[in-house]
């Protein structure tokens, strides 16, 4: 007969984090019987809140800009990792001014809290949680970007960037722990869960799954990744549950090997195994290159006999995860980096000259000037652009489908897939970033056959039916880093200003005008593509 074994089912060995302390305030030890109980005011947990979503709009930690410079100082890393790395440091340098978020989607505010037994708060923490997370939406230039069912199929935007997903769990002690995150749609969106097998768990097997599946993230989400790759799971939703906190960092300090408890542990030989193949894939920080992922954790858990579930997922280059604490010392949240620029070169990497492209020619010129250049080339945009998102292109859709024109802006300018946060005062724009251009994949087809979407600019790489719309209709998709949204709003927006779906609110269409600003042919008029050459 077996004798009983329970343990922490993620035993988390340390907590090497380095707190900045908000407040005594708001705690209190009062005793119950023989037990001391901590008494927390609830302004304490709107308080944490706030402070916690407003750092980590803003900042990042210390050891994610470190990683970036580590690229910077690689002699094997490319041009081009080398080039998005420098503006990642520089976005992040903007950011810590505590005006432009360091990326436009501010994301869905997310808080993951350990409740020991002896913290009473008397009410629903939730509720104080989500008020805080209010205040910072409502005070800072972040999006409202959560999207609420009025029924079946119609939607409108919340207006508050609530609802906030909210997840507490009981444990033992006299500490109240928290995990929260803004996580933005790019990145959440490369979250995979696949039900495998038996079969896979062998080294040959498991070599060829990671091999084919990294492709699966791709560069939408904006690399280089923090990438966290799971085993196993009581559930499919402890397996991706366990994705997200890995790809935060959370369970860096996991024991290394497992036991017959089943406790999770990190694989410290399949994490280099992994990074070794996300750079032999070449796929690089966006645009090709060796950083892909600045680095993994692998973690396995155990399953039941009939089952195998597999997650992968990403945390991307606006790593914005914090913690936090309660405690009778007070209240307490993760120390985020405040001066950035400390990890700057002294002089900007070499590289070639781009080639300038003023956006305000005919669109026809436009289109004859960049078919003379190959795939990969460097480009410094001027001129007038058109912003357009998910929703605005369903609703030029219908308007085709109505029988309609398709209107004279889409026809006349390039098409920047974005969403704007909201504008600090005296400036032209808020962060305002590219997002993921394949959303819009399924509209290019149709739209360049009605002369519009010629040219588009947004992150990421797109499906097959874009390259061929390109080569039959002669477009262009152009590649923009995903990720500085901080820094393209200070030097390279000049002006922007509402032209249709006012209603919209951030996915309004709007025009902007731009200078220098950055980008890459990725798709031609002539078939070639970039991501399918790596």
């Amino acid at each position: 007969m077996i004798d009983f074994i329970y343990q922490d089912p993620y035993p988390i060995l340390k907590d090497d984090t380095q707190y900045r302390k908000i407040t005594s305030d708001f705690v209190k030890v009062e005793k119950f019987g023989e037990r001391e109980i901590l008494t927390v005011d609830p302004k304490g947990l709107e308080l944490l809140a706030e402070e916690a979503l407003t750092d980590v709009s803003f900042m990042l930690r210390t050891t994610h800009l470190q990683k970036l410079r580590k690229i910077l100082d690689d002699p094997e890393a490319t041009d081009n990792d080398r080039f998005v790395a420098y503006n990642l440091l520089q976005n992040a340098s903007v950011a810590a001014e505590g005006q432009l978020p360091s990326c436009q989607d501010t994301g869905t505010a997310i808080v993951m809290g350990k409740k020991g037994e002896n913290i009473f708060t008397g009410v629903d923490d939730a509720e104080w949680l989500s008020k805080g997370i209010f205040n910072t939406y409502q005070k800072r230039n972040l999006r409202y970007s959560q999207i609420v069912p009025i029924s079946m199929f119609e939607e409108k935007n919340s207006g508050s960037n609530l609802p906030a997903q909210i997840d507490i769990y009981a444990k033992k002690g006299t500490s109240y722990e928290f995990l929260f995150m803004a996580k933005g749609g790019g990145s959440a969106n490369k979250t995979y869960l696949y039900q495998q097998t038996k079969s896979l768990l062998n080294e040959k097997s498991m070599d060829a799954f990671v091999r084919a599946k990294i492709k699966d993230l791709g560069t939408s989400a904006c690399p280089p990744y923090h990438l966290a790759l799971v085993i196993g799971g009581t559930s499919a939703e402890a397996n991706l549950s366990a994705v997200k906190k890995a790809s935060a960092g959370y369970y860096d300090n996991l024991p290394t090997s497992g036991n017959m408890a089943g406790q999770a542990f990190r694989d410290l030989e399949w994490e280099q195994r992994v990074q070794q193949i996300c750079q032999e894939s070449e796929i690089g920080a966006q645009f090709g290159g060796k950083y892909f992922t600045h680095d993994v954790r692998v973690i396995r858990l155990p399953r039941h006999a009939a089952s195998c579930p597999v997650g992968l997922g990403v945390s991307c280059s606006a790593d914005r995860n914090i913690k936090g604490k309660i405690t009778k010392d007070g209240i307490f949240v993760e120390q985020l980096e405040v001066n950035p620029k400390q990890f700057l070169p002294e002089t900007a990497p070499h590289l070639e000259a781009p080639v300038e492209i003023d956006l305000d020619m005919p669109m026809a010129d436009m289109l004859a000037k960049l078919s003379q250049y190959p795939i990969k080339t460097r480009l410094k945009l001027s001129g007038t652009v058109i912003v357009a998102r998910d929703i605005a292109h369903a609703k030029i859709k219908e308007l085709l489908e109505a029988g309609k024109p398709m209107p004279e802006y889409f026809k006349n300018h390039p098409v920047y897939y974005a969403g704007p946060a909201k504008t600090p005062e005296g400036m032209a724009s808020g962060s305002f970033g590219p997002t993921t251009a394949g959303r819009m994949d399924v509209y290019v087809d149709e739209f360049q056959k009605h002369g519009g979407s010629m040219i588009m600019l947004a992150k990421g790489n797109r499906t097959k039916q874009v390259t061929d719309a390109c080569n039959k209709y002669g477009g262009f998709y152009l590649g923009s880093i995903g990720g500085p949204a901080a820094i393209l709003a200070q030097d390279n927006i000049l002006k922007v200003e509402v032209v249709d779906f006012e209603e919209l609110g951030m996915e309004a269409v709007r025009k902007i005008t731009v200078k220098d600003f950055p980008a890459f042919i990725i798709t031609d008029d002539k078939g070639n593509d970039f991501f399918e050459n790596l």
